[in-house]
């Protein structure tokens, strides 16, 4: 059912799924026409180069609640994501694989989660159907790596589908492989998070576009996301600690040289004890890292400062009433 101003827009990235995409629009209209739910569709095509958007185009004339977003080059599925966050329209933006492995039967209870309170309702595949050694074994370890950085613990990160209120991601801005971070992005800025256990089924069509290589993109991307998260505002709160640590060690190791010099062993010139070399490396380390403290709060103020951009986020703003002049 499509509406000026949906309920839900479904958001579905899709590199080279010409087998598979008829099928899935299909079985969300199916879905979505049962629920009673106002919806969209927002398929953006990430650089496709088989007949994914021949495909598109002629389900779009039949599906007015299709729209099509085609990048000029593939971009990444994160990229795909913010396009289709920003394209969309509804009230409530569900991701959603393009490969039938989620099930759009999942949609309208997650929005019916959301109507319980929440703010950002994640899919957990519990009984996912994909290998054990490529697939699942890597994720295990990047969902508890994540889970133990950020403070958010959920089960799978890594499962597209999950349900956001708009406002919640409407300020967020995406890079690398972030779109699986987004809940323990949102819960940092006061979303209250929940998941629940959706449906997964087997590859029908085609292979993964993804392996092991992408689980160390996840690492590299979590240690951006912490960054951000605890010291975007404070940056010299983290180099500035390392700095002082490391001029700490660096005193530690010129009284060790001072010790043996005068006290220990006074034959033993000073410039052939490896400690003072150590010591003079540590204490030039320590002035770079204060260093580069200083220039990253520089960069911090700029980045927020140039773009008006605020680092609080309102959830709410509660006016006084008037007071009744009869009172």
């Amino acid at each position: 059912m499509l509406a000026q101003n949906p309920k839900v827009s479904i958001v579905v990235p899709l590199y080279n799924e010409e087998e598979s995409v008829t099928e899935l629009v299909q079985s969300i209209d199916q879905v979505m026409s049962q629920s009673g739910l106002t919806y969209e569709v927002i398929l953006i095509d990430d650089g496709s180069v088989d007949q994914t958007v021949s495909i598109l185009t002629e389900l779009q004339k039949k599906h007015q609640f299709v729209r099509i977003v085609q990048f000029r080059r593939n971009f990444g599925q994160t990229a795909a994501m913010a396009a289709g966050f920003d394209h969309s329209t509804g009230e409530v933006i569900v991701p959603l694989d393009g490969d039938l492995q989620n099930d759009p039967a999942d949609i309208p209870k997650m929005v019916a989660k959301l109507d319980e309170g929440y703010d950002v309702v994640s899919g957990w595949r519990k009984n996912r159907k994909d290998t054990l050694i490529t697939r699942k074994i890597p994720s295990w370890i990047a969902n508890a790596l994540i889970g133990y950085f950020t403070g958010v613990k959920l089960h799978d990160y890594g499962c597209t589908l999950k349900a956001y209120r708009r406002e919640v991601v409407d300020h967020m801005r995406l890079y690398g492989e972030m779109h699986r971070f987004i809940p323990a992005l949102a819960s940092w800025t006061g979303a209250k998070v929940t998941e629940m256990v959706v449906n997964h089924r087997p590859r029908i069509y085609g292979t993964t576009k993804y392996g092991l290589m992408r689980t160390f993109k996840v690492v590299l991307d979590l240690l951006t996301v912490k960054f951000l998260g605890s010291f975007s505002t404070k940056p010299l709160h983290i180099f500035g600690g390392i700095g002082i640590v490391t001029a700490f060690v660096s005193l530690l190791s010129g009284l060790a040289v001072l010790y043996k010099k005068y006290l220990s062993d006074p034959s033993l010139p000073m410039n052939r004890n490896p400690l003072l070399t150590l010591t003079a490396m540590l204490m030039l380390m320590s002035v770079q890292f204060l260093l580069m403290g200083l220039m990253a709060e520089m960069m911090a103020r700029t980045y927020h400062e140039s773009q008006d951009k605020p680092t609080y986020v309102v959830r709410k703003v509660f006016e006084p009433t008037q007071a009744d002049p009869k009172a």
